[in-house]
């Protein structure tokens, strides 16, 4: 694929999150599109809004359960690029400036150290973390109607949209994060759970392939990035005037008001 449509992909996915307006499938317009192709494209609009004056604020992990793969029609994870205006510190998420939102619970991790070199385990990523906490992160696709393969939500940053964090910062060497469990409340009422044994066998172990995916590409995950290591069920659709609330066992609960 030429730099020419590479740059033009990225435009039309950057114009789409400004405006609001979702584009048709990339993977539908460029049938040979290669997931090399769509990390570039995903890497060329982060340059853009970097540039911009905006921050990286971490990383998130996308795909990583069966339920969030099932959903769509994807079989591996992929990652995108947090940025620190993506961060709602009050919990409240603004419909108005999103397209298309679902909401999915997880942990984030705040590291306390980099992670790298390639080999990267599960016993370096309890090492290298400073804290967990309970964590929303709000999916938007700028791809219409959510039809998306992985080349899709690769070049549409992961389909990242915004996060929420918990209060409750644990310590997590001597605890099981397979083990954990949540359930997801919409307005009251209880519409799905999971365990950290559905990011991967063990969230711990998604920040792992992370960190080695990352580093095949020279990217290292740094000391106080904040990292989402995917969802522990699948990620209902969020409106305007919903409430959710994710309590998990440990780590308490996370509310997400949408307005």
């Amino acid at each position: 694929m030429s730099e020419n449509v590479i740059r033009r992909l990225a435009d039309s996915l950057y114009l789409a999150e400004w405006d609001r307006i979702p584009v048709p499938p990339l993977s539908q317009q460029y049938r040979l599109l290669s997931l090399n192709e769509a990390y570039a494209i995903q890497m060329r609009n982060i340059n853009r809004v970097l540039s911009m004056g905006y921050k990286i604020s971490g990383k998130k992990i996308g795909l990583t359960s069966q339920g969030i793969q099932r959903q769509l029609g994807v079989d591996e994870p992929d990652y995108g690029h947090l940025l620190s205006a993506m961060e709602c510190r009050d919990g409240i998420v603004r419909t108005s400036q999103l397209i298309q939102p679902k909401i999915e619970a997880e942990l984030a991790f705040i590291l306390g150290s980099d992670l790298t070199g390639g080999g990267v385990t599960v016993e370096d990523v309890r090492n290298a973390t400073d804290y967990v906490v309970g964590a929303f992160e709000i999916v938007d696709s700028r791809v219409a109607d959510w039809k998306i393969k992985l080349v899709d939500t690769v070049a549409d940053n992961a389909s990242s949209g915004r996060y929420i964090l918990g209060t409750n910062r644990l310590d997590i060497r001597n605890m099981d994060l397979a083990a954990v469990s949540m359930k997801l409340y919409k307005n009251g009422a209880p519409i799905e759970e999971g365990i950290g044994a559905n990011v991967q066998g063990d969230p711990c172990a998604a920040v792992a392939w992370l960190a080695n995916k990352l580093w095949s590409y020279g990217v290292t995950l740094k000391k106080g990035e904040v990292i989402l290591s995917g969802a522990f069920s699948a990620a209902p659709s969020a409106h305007r005037g919903q409430v959710f609330i994710a309590e998990f066992s440990s780590f308490g609960s996370v509310k997400a008001e949408f307005r």
